[in-house]
């Protein structure tokens, strides 16, 4: 497995889940110094990536973009999937679409999050997933040329009301029967809404392609009481040997949050090989 961070550029909105706000090529910068194999992108738009620097300084530093996430088009501008008028629902496609394209330059995966929308006030859930169902597909027309996985993240009830858990996205991810279509688990979320870690990581594992990780109270991994032990071990019995990328708050500070994270996945990933020895 390989370790992420989540990082954005500096006018971010205060509520997305990034430790650094920064110029993207010096986010990079900053994760290689700290002993990440990988730095994910949480953008609004993808005009925000300087994809010819960024290049650089990832040929530099050895790291990656495995992910490019869309929270912000969701949380800044309110487009997505759901929404009752239909020239929201096309501007949010449109965005991922641009996202695909940008993800595409890096060999990333687009995370399209929130960007699924809610089920509205006086609307039924058939209709909120018909809807996003239909977005999904116009967006995985453009992801499945360019080799782009759409990947699929259960939030939690208090930010959404769409997708919860791990159960309910796989469901419409076999649904939408799309191969570049996949899941993303997000275990902070799941500490929320799946009732076993176990069972939601063993019934998904054909179709799990990358993993967010905080602990219990979004701090850096080790400084909550996320049962840590038990989730390597469950990843380690499905084989998953994909990234763990760390979303999280900058709590204390930027730095401390970044180093202990990545600190402690590194410690982890180290016991799990000790196991297997």
């Amino acid at each position: 497995m390989k370790i992420g961070l989540a990082v954005a550029t500096g006018d971010a909105l205060p509520s997305a889940f990034v430790v650094f706000r920064d110029d993207l090529d010096r986010c990079v910068d900053r994760c290689a110094a700290l002993g990440y194999d990988g730095v994910e992108f949480a953008l609004r738009y993808a005009s925000q990536v300087n994809i010819p620097l960024v290049k650089r300084r990832l040929a530099a530093t050895g790291l990656e973009v495995p992910c490019v996430s869309s929270g912000q088009v969701f949380s800044a501008d309110r487009l997505y999937f759901t929404h009752p008028d239909v020239a929201i629902r096309d501007a949010a496609v449109q965005r991922i679409i641009e996202m695909i394209r940008l993800a595409a330059e890096f060999g990333a995966k687009v995370n399209t999050g929130r960007v699924r929308g809610v089920i509205h006030e006086g609307e039924s859930p058939a209709t909120a997933r018909q809807r996003y169902l239909a977005c999904i597909h116009r967006c995985a027309d453009v992801a499945e040329p360019l080799g782009v996985e759409l990947i699929v993240e259960p939030v939690n009830r208090y930010e959404v009301n769409f997708i919860n858990n791990c159960a309910e996205g796989l469901e419409i991810i076999r649904e939408a029967g799309r191969s570049c279509v996949k899941l993303m688990p997000d275990i902070f979320h799941m500490n929320i809404e799946d009732a076993s870690f176990r069972l939601a990581f063993t019934a998904a594992k054909d179709y799990i392609s990358y993993i967010h990780v905080a602990d219990s109270n979004r701090l850096a991994p080790g400084w909550g009481h996320m049962p840590f032990d038990e989730v390597f071990d469950i990843l380690a019995d499905i084989g998953y040997n994909g990234y763990l990328t760390a979303e999280i708050l900058p709590k204390p500070d930027p730095d401390s949050a970044a180093r202990q994270a990545a600190q402690f996945l590194h410690g982890r990933l180290e016991k799990q090989l000790c196991k297997t020895l």
